[in-house]
C-alpha cells in the first residue's frame, strides 16, 4: 500500500511521478565523479558548460560596457550618405530621390543613425518647412562629408585602375636622368594620365634594379649591364664618357686628354659604391690605366665642382654634367665606351598600360634626342 501523505496530496485520476532516490556518496565516488567531469571540460568542443558554477557577473558587466563602446560599428556608409543628403536637399523626399531609395528608408536610416550615437542629428519641424541640421548632427555631418568624399574617391581609384588609366606608377631613377630625362618625359606623360599616381624613387642605379626584382618599384631607369636578373631592359642613350677640367688647366688647350697620361693627374669622380664608377674604373683598367681619386662625391655637381675649381680631373657621363662658364669638356683618347642608359621592368610580372605606355614614351623621347643626350658634345676652350 501507498503511504497516506502521497495518497493525500495526489489529485485523483492522477498518476504518482516517480522521485528519484537520494544516496549519499562515499568520499572515493565523489573524487572520481570530479575527475571525469574535470576531463570532459577540457575535451574539446565536448566540454560540458554545465560544470561551470562560479558567477558570470563581472563577465557580464564587461561585455555589456564593449557593446556600448562598440554599437559605433553599425553606423554604415548610407547613414552618413543620408544625412548628408538631407541637409543639403532639406526635406527627406528630395533625400529620398537624390540617393534612389524610397522617403521611408531614408527615415528609417537617419532614426537608426541617431539611436547609435545617442543624439538627435535633424530638427523636424512638419509642414512644408525644411528639415535642420541640429548642432550635434552639424558635429557629426563634417565627419560624415569627410568619409563619403573618400569613399568616392576609392570608387573613382578602383575603376580608373579596372579601366587602366589610374593606380599608382613607382618609377626608379638616377641623378642625371633625374634632371635631365624625367621632366621633359613626365610633362609628355602626365597628361594623358591625369588619374594616375607616379611616384619617383631616387637611388644607385644597382639598388635600383634590386628594387625592380622584388617588386618594390614597376620599373626603372639604370645602367647597363644589369647582371643575372630576371629583367627586360630597352637601350635608351648611349651616354659617352667626358674629361672635365679647368678652364685654366692647361689640358684645355689640347682638345683631348689621354688616358695613358691620366697617371700624372690627381682624378676626382663618384664613390665606389657608385654601379657607374665600378664600370668607368674597370674600363680604364681595361685600358692599362690605374686611376687614382683624390676626392670621390656621389653628387654630381659636386663631382664637377670640384674639377672646375682645378682640383682634380673628373672623368664622367655627359648626361651627369651642368653647362658651365668654369670648365671645359674634353675628349678622352682612346675614347672610353659610352654607359648605356636602359629603363627596365621585371620580364615575369604584370605591366599596366600605364607602365607600357611610359616605357614606349621614354623610348620614342630619347630617340629625338640628338646626339644620343640633350647637350652638346663638347665645350669650346678659350
Amino acid at each position: 500500500m501507498g503511504s497516506p501523505l502521497a495518497s493525500l496530496a495526489r489529485p485523483p485520476g492522477l498518476a504518482l511521478a516517480r522521485v528519484p532516490v537520494c544516496r549519499v556518496r562515499t568520499r572515493e565516488e565523489r573524487e572520481r565523479t570530479e575527475e571525469q567531469e574535470h576531463e570532459e571540460n577540457h575535451d574539446g568542443f565536448h566540454a560540458d558548460n554545465s560544470a561551470w558554477t562560479r558567477p558570470l557577473a563581472p563577465v557580464e558587466v564587461s561585455f555589456v560596457t564593449i557593446m556600448e563602446l562598440d554599437q559605433w560599428l553599425g553606423v554604415e556608409l548610407r547613414h552618413f550618405a543620408a544625412l548628408q543628403a538631407i541637409a543639403e536637399e532639406g526635406t527627406f523626399g528630395r533625400a529620398a530621390q537624390r540617393l534612389g531609395y524610397t522617403q521611408s528608408a531614408i527615415s528609417q536610416q537617419i532614426a537608426t543613425l541617431e539611436k547609435i550615437v545617442g543624439e538627435q542629428l535633424l530638427a523636424r519641424p512638419g509642414g512644408p518647412r525644411p528639415v535642420t541640421v541640429t548642432p550635434a548632427g552639424e558635429l557629426l555631418l563634417r565627419h560624415a562629408r569627410g568619409i563619403v568624399a573618400r569613399m568616392q574617391a576609392a570608387r573613382a581609384d578602383l575603376d580608373a585602375l579596372s579601366s587602366g588609366q589610374g593606380g599608382t606608377l613607382r618609377i626608379g631613377t638616377f641623378q642625371s636622368v633625374g634632371a635631365k630625362v624625367l621632366p621633359a618625359l613626365l610633362r609628355r606623360f602626365t597628361p594623358d594620365w591625369p588619374l594616375l599616381d607616379v611616384t619617383l624613387h631616387e637611388e644607385d642605379d644597382a639598388v635600383l634594379f634590386d628594387k625592380v626584382e622584388t617588386g618594390e618599384l614597376d620599373l626603372t631607369f639604370g645602367v647597363l649591364p644589369v647582371d643575372d636578373r630576371p629583367l627586360e631592359v630597352f637601350e635608351l642613350l648611349r651616354d659617352p664618357y667626358v674629361a672635365v677640367v679647368s678652364r685654366d688647366s692647361e689640358l684645355a688647350a689640347r682638345g683631348k686628354v689621354r688616358l695613358r697620361e691620366l697617371h700624372r693627374h690627381r682624378l676626382v669622380g663618384y664613390g665606389t659604391n657608385s654601379h657607374c664608377q665600378r664600370n668607368l674604373e674597370t674600363s680604364l683598367r681595361s685600358r692599362g690605366v690605374e686611376p687614382k681619386y683624390m676626392f670621390r662625391s656621389n653628387d654630381n655637381r659636386t663631382v664637377q665642382s670640384f674639377a672646375e675649381g682645378g682640383v682634380g680631373i673628373a672623368i664622367l657621363p655627359r648626361l651627369a654634367l651642368e653647362p658651365s662658364e668654369e670648365s671645359v669638356i674634353l675628349e678622352t683618347e682612346p675614347r672610353l665606351q659610352p654607359r648605356w642608359i636602359v629603363v627596365a621592368w621585371h620580364r615575369d610580372r604584370y605591366h599596366s598600360p600605364a607602365a607600357q605606355a611610359f616605357v614606349d614614351l621614354a623610348r620614342a623621347y630619347c630617340a629625338e634626342i640628338e646626339g644620343g643626350v640633350p647637350m652638346p658634345l663638347t665645350a669650346a676652350a678659350g
